[in-house]
């Protein structure tokens, strides 16, 4: 498959927030809350601490192992299996829930950005082997989230009255229905049946949302010798018992947090405040808070009490019940990981920002941080219409009717603009104020306030004339309405919208190896490709 891609930079499209442009720009200010630079000499640096913590590598392996029994693997996906095993060998990490089906296209930018990173890392570093993770956020509770998918401009939704921790619900008949209307779009394109056939082998009736996602990102990425982690799993929650004990004891991570986003907060949105304790109670379909009272730890939602004695016996016999928020989870991952770099979206990387000092204070090393590839993807159709209507490409990210009222403004013979006139009204009334305070100064006041009249009416009047050429170029306003609405539905970003299935059912794999094709390892911008 054919395509070119452009990269623009991150702040130009508007679409990311101040922390992302700064991070990305290395600001002085967010200097003080990140460890290792976004290079190749902060993954150096990365390794060299990573060295010297204990990772248990033997056991990492066996669960793997056992997570991928009875599945088809490539035998890119073996080697890298075996190669966890050794320590010059270190992982390359990026995170998210098991949205159905993939969710939206950014779950696939992240995958392939580790891909990339490593097959980049590994050419550079002969000396080291890399591995590319995609750790699952299967404990995520939050199904209004995760239930759903965008196809073809179709909202599709999980109706389902299960709860707890997504990854542990199970397919039900409601999600094979989406399916089925998933085929009503896609069956007509090329891989469509082939796309729709993957996600019935994967979602199959009382399969666990956790299982199906393992087998379908497998199948989508195992080729490449991805490494999926399903980290709700007593053998790996074992490895982190010390951290939660001291949670549990100390409530450690709420202090560790609380003066970084102080000083966040300063020039930042701060994305995650945390709480007392930053654990749940995870059992059966419930996943609930843990809550400290009167030297009492209580998961009121399931009327359980225990006293500190019984709760850290509990942690004992039943490590799989104690489930991370979002504070401790990058600790927990980067435990049981030999992991150098955490791959994420912008809101990711905000609050992984407020964590330094939790990493900290249970000495596990803190990764470098990279902001995950991003892109839009259009047809050169689009593009060769782009061109013509004499727009770039960071005119894509602007407002529709800013875009139509510069072309208006550029293509028009009228004079449109009444800036000069609006100059000369200024400076006829700072006249008029010259003569008037020789006579009264009392009356400024009101000779303001015809000023602001008078200015008022002449601004109205020049959207009116915009307004009335406007009419003049019905045809480009169609067009540009056209293809904006076709990259940006709803306004949203692609990526952050568009699901997989229409892109995979026109492409086939293909499509997914284009995305390889131009991602890079070191993000280089905001990358618009065209097909």
């Amino acid at each position: 498959m054919d395509q070119t891609a452009n990269y623009l930079s991150y702040e130009s499209t508007g679409y990311f927030s101040r922390i992302v442009s700064d991070y990305l720009s290395q600001s002085p200010l967010l200097k003080p809350f990140y460890q290792h630079t976004p290079d190749l000499e902060g993954i150096k640096a990365s390794i060299n601490t990573r060295q010297v913590f204990p990772n248990n590598r033997t056991l990492l392996v066996d669960v793997l192992t056992q997570q991928y029994v009875n599945m088809e693997l490539s035998e890119k996906l073996k080697n890298n299996l075996s190669l966890l095993a050794h320590k010059n060998t270190f992982t390359i990490t990026t995170a998210h829930q098991p949205n159905i089906f993939t969710g939206p296209l950014y779950f696939i930018y992240k995958i392939l950005h580790a891909v990339k990173l490593a097959e980049e890392l590994a050419a550079e570093m002969p000396q080291y082997k890399f591995v590319p993770v995609y750790y699952m956020g299967s404990e995520d509770a939050d199904l209004d989230e995760l239930g759903y998918v965008n196809v073809g401009g179709q909202k599709l939704v999980w109706e389902t009255k299960q709860t707890g921790a997504v990854g542990r619900m199970k397919v039900d008949k409601g999600l094979l229905k989406l399916i089925e209307a998933i085929y009503g779009q896609a069956g007509v394109l090329p891989f469509g049946n082939e796309w729709t056939d993957l996600l019935k082998r994967c979602y199959r009736e009382g399969t666990t949302i956790q299982q199906a996602t393992l087998e379908l990102v497998n199948a989508l990425f195992g080729e490449y010798g991805l490494v999926v982690l399903e980290p709700d799993n007593a053998k790996l929650k074992s490895v982190f018992h010390q951290v939660i004990e001291k949670e549990l004891t100390e409530g450690f991570s709420h202090k560790a947090v609380a003066g970084t986003i102080e000083q966040l907060a300063k020039n930042y949105k701060v994305q995650a405040g945390g709480r007392d304790l930053n654990l749940f109670y995870l059992i059966d379909d419930k996943r609930e808070r843990i809550e400290l009272q009167d030297s009492k730890y209580e998961v009121r939602t399931l009327g359980l009490t225990f006293t500190q004695e019984e709760i850290l016996q509990e942690l004992k016999d039943h490590p799989e019940r104690f489930s991370a928020n979002v504070i401790l989870r990058g600790a927990f991952q980067e435990t049981v990981l030999p992991n150098i770099a955490f791959i994420g979206g912008g809101g990711e990387l905000a609050y992984w920002m407020e964590l330094k000092n939790v990493f900290e204070a249970v000495q596990i090393p803190y990764p470098v941080l990279l902001l995950r590839n991003s892109f839009l993807v259009r047809t050169g159709e689009q593009a060769d219409k782009w061109q013509k209507l004499g727009f770039t490409d960071a005119d894509l990210f602007k407002e529709e009717l800013s875009l139509i009222n510069t072309l208006v403004k550029r293509e028009s013979d009228h004079q449109l603009s009444l800036a000069r006139e609006l100059q000369e009204a200024h400076a006829y009334y700072a006249h008029l104020r010259s003569v008037t305070d020789a006579v009264d100064k009392t009356l400024s006041e009101h000779l303001l306030s015809l000023e602001k009249k008078a200015i008022k009416r002449l601004t109205e009047l020049e959207k009116k004339l915009l307004r009335a050429e406007r009419l003049k170029y019905e045809v480009q306003q169609k067009q540009i309405s056209k293809i904006k609405q076709d990259l940006f539905a709803n306004k949203s970003l692609q990526e952050r919208s568009d699901n997989l299935s229409l892109y995979y059912a026109a492409n086939g794999k293909g499509w997914i190896q284009m995305i390889l094709d131009v991602s890079t390892g070191f993000n280089q911008g905001f990358g618009v490709v065209t097909v």
